[in-house]
């Protein structure tokens, strides 16, 4: 993985749906996220077809060591709604300066969990440059999430 370069975006609004969960829970056989995942597209949420997905992670404990949340979904505008069954949430991700990774292109559930050990080593051994954990994210192009062949951009909010 390559660190691209360091970008502010503004405050982007989400529909989608989440869970909480902890680093050490994802990297064992019980981990939640996959199952997230396939929940996401098997609901066929509201949204248009060529509209990138986003994972965000936030409302974190502490660190990368504690827990937090990860919402699943796609940009959304205006009012919003909770769908009858609770299950659709609303995130936003603040506005914030992050540094921008790219994963290597291949199947996301590979390149992704290897990215993120990437990124845990680069800010261990880079201590001027501090992450916020106010929110970072992970967004998929159109079609991309779940490809064989997917390059994901990794935004993580730097101080």
């Amino acid at each position: 993985m390559i660190k691209t370069y360091v970008t502010e975006k503004p405050e982007i609004k989400l529909q989608g749906i989440s869970l909480r969960t902890t680093n050490a829970a994802e990297a064992g056989p019980d981990g939640r996220l996959p199952g997230l995942w396939e929940t996401y597209f098997s609901r066929a949420i509201q949204r248009e077809t060529d509209a990138p997905i986003y994972s965000l992670y936030t409302d974190y404990e502490s660190d990368a060591s504690g827990s937090y949340r990860v919402l699943i979904g796609h940009e959304v505008s205006g009012d919003f709604e909770t769908g009858e069954d609770n299950q659709t949430h609303i995130a936003v991700i603040p506005a914030s300066k992050y540094l921008v990774f790219i994963t290597e292109r291949g199947p996301s559930y590979e390149v992704v969990p290897q990215a993120w050990e990437e990124i845990w080593a680069y800010f261990e051994n880079k201590p001027e440059e501090v992450r916020a954990f106010t929110g970072d994210f992970e967004l998929y192009d159109t079609g991309s999430a779940g490809s064989a062949d997917s390059e994901v951009h990794l935004f993580i909010a730097i101080k």
